[in-house]
């Protein structure tokens, strides 16, 4: 992965913008990673993998909590502002 200052970044930007569809860009401001510059189909595939991720969490996490015996009135009353 390439590192470029943010001025360099700036100075160059359609240059690294072709550079981050073959690799991703990690662009430093006051010598600390600020950004990194992804082609938009890593970033979608990046996406992707997160939301799959946080459904399987979530999923498992209800199982986990039907085992337990939570209803929905039980999750209602533990949520109530009361």
């Amino acid at each position: 992965m390439q590192t470029v200052t943010a001025n360099e970044a700036k100075a160059r930007f359609g240059e690294f913008i072709d550079k981050a569809q073959r690799e991703p860009v990690r662009v430093t401001r006051h010598d600390r990673v600020v950004c990194v510059m992804v082609s938009a189909q890593d970033y979608e595939a990046m996406r992707q993998f997160y939301a799959n991720r946080l459904a399987a969490t979530l999923a498992a996490t209800a199982q986990s909590a039907a085992a337990a015996g939570l209803t929905e009135a039980g999750l209602a009353a533990l949520l109530a502002d009361d």
